[in-house]
């Protein structure tokens, strides 16, 4: 059965990665594990660049290794979105009599990611280049386009929710529906601690 993942994956890093000993993921390995009765035939990963902040300047460059291992899966794409970041005034939760009842907040904003998904599942369900479709993701914001493809095109949708708490939107209408991904399973799906490409060798960066 021909299977397309689609990987929402700041939504999948906050979900599942963030905080573990697991950022150095090979997909592939770990689509295989979660889906082993499928073939897997594409790994879509919806993603932006990020910007190097005062606490971490070396996030960009990790991000850039990790994308360059990303691409040594044979049947995984890359598509990016962009961050927004900008400065709004917002309330206080309990601001003093005498204190200022709004302050400045730096405010960062993901665009692009979710509708490049929605865009590539819908194109690619219309294209028939899957029999079955999986989201990686637990944004119900993708409700509309699982639905349908689902029900008017006929295709079967499954989601696996990197999320601690279930979505009971994507919960009700997928094929079916995974809450989580275990530890194990991440750490069994690990690139070698070296790789290499055309342009030479893809070392794991040291924080990770």
């Amino acid at each position: 059965m021909r299977t397309s993942v689609y990987f929402d994956a700041f939504n999948f890093y906050f979900g599942a990665v963030k905080g573990t000993p697991y950022k150095w993921l090979d997909l592939g390995k770990l689509c295989t594990l979660l889906l082993p009765k499928n073939q897997i035939t594409a790994i879509k990963y919806f993603t932006a660049r990020v910007r190097p902040q005062p606490h971490d300047p070396d996030q960009p460059l990790r991000q850039q290794i990790y994308w360059r291992a990303l691409r040594t899966i044979p049947n995984l794409s890359i598509y990016e979105g962009h961050f927004l970041i900008h400065t709004v005034s917002m309330p206080l939760a309990a601001p003093t009599s005498a204190g200022p009842r709004f302050v400045p907040v730096v405010k960062v904003e993901e665009k692009g990611s979710d509708v490049n998904l929605a865009t590539q599942f819908l194109c690619d369900a219309f294209r028939d280049k899957f029999d079955t479709a999986v989201l990686v993701t637990g944004d119900s914001d993708l409700i509309g386009p699982l639905r349908v493809v689902k029900e008017e095109i006929g295709k079967p949708v499954g989601v696996i929710n990197p999320q601690k708490r279930p979505c009971k939107p994507l919960r009700d209408h997928a094929t079916f529906y995974r809450q989580s991904i275990r530890a194990g399973v991440l750490a069994a799906s690990q690139f070698p601690p070296t790789l290499a490409d055309r342009n030479g060798t893809i070392t794991k960066p040291a924080a990770w």
